[in-house]
């Protein structure tokens, strides 16, 4: 019996040992993944990205502990190391389509080419930005229908962001009768548009003749607003324009081909 004990008296005290030092280094694992988190959010990292590498910190700390703890039993852990990699390669060819939409995410979250909030065309699609995680991203339409892209979609093509900027320009065609006063037309139109308050003076509306088309007379208007009045102005000013000059008598033309004919004798 006491051979049994000392036999088996030091493989006790490495299990105790392996344990004690799991436990502990657990809980450091926590710790350190705990600092880690703290430090990215003095430096304004979003949350997503936070979660994410915070993970990622807490898994390769608790791999360290639990090796750690195998060597202290005796195990040798060079073959476990190798396990480890093979399996990690397995699942990386698994998921290789999820790990590129991750890695998109992150992607997304680090430069931001788009935020919460955005009214973007991303991925084939265009909306609101309601949600960004590591997986896909949610779009909000303007008819209220929910839309989930793949990261790697939105990464993969090109992005137009309508809400990245404060202020964007509404660009309007409006043709005129041949037989219409041209000048009494283009004041009309600088008039609607210095008229509507949302309409930006710096840089200040541009109205000119753009073209002499097949039967009209256009002007280009070009005025400067905030994003968020973009549509509001862009709908009142084509309404305003086709009332005025109905008011005013200047035509809006339709397109139209006159046709000679020479009578044979």
């Amino acid at each position: 019996m006491n051979n049994i004990i000392e036999t088996l008296a030091p493989y006790a005290l490495n299990f105790v040992i392996a344990v004690i030092i799991f436990i502990i280094g657990k809980y450091a694992a926590k710790i350190l993944t705990s600092l880690f988190k703290k430090f990215l959010d003095k430096s304004n990292v979003n949350e997503t990205l936070k979660v994410f590498l915070g993970n990622i910190v807490y898994g390769l700390l608790l791999i360290v502990v639990v090796l750690s703890a195998l060597n202290q039993l005796g195990i040798q852990t060079t073959s476990f190391v190798a396990i480890l990699g093979a399996i990690g390669l397995a699942v990386g060819l698994a998921f290789q389509g999820t790990l590129s939409n991750i890695s998109a995410g992150v992607m997304i979250v680090i430069f931001r080419p788009i935020n919460i909030g955005d009214f973007v065309e991303a991925g084939g699609v265009a909306g609101t930005i309601e949600e960004i995680n590591l997986f896909n991203t949610i779009f909000k339409t303007p008819d209220n229908k929910v839309i989930i892209v793949s990261n790697s979609n939105i990464i993969g093509g090109n992005i137009i962001n309508y809400s990245k900027k404060d202020t964007r320009r509404v660009d309007f065609v409006f043709g005129i009768g041949y037989e219409d006063d041209l000048k009494l037309a283009k004041n009309t139109l600088l008039e609607i548009v210095n008229d509507d308050k949302r309409v930006l003076q710096d840089p200040e509306p541009f109205v000119a003749v753009k073209e002499l088309g097949d039967s009209s007379v256009n002007f280009v208007v070009r005025v400067w607003v905030k994003s968020e009045d973009y549509w509001g102005v862009h709908f009142d000013t084509m309404e305003r324009v086709k009332l005025t000059f109905d008011n005013k008598g200047i035509s809006i033309p339709y397109p139209q081909m006159d046709i000679h004919t020479n009578k044979i004798q």
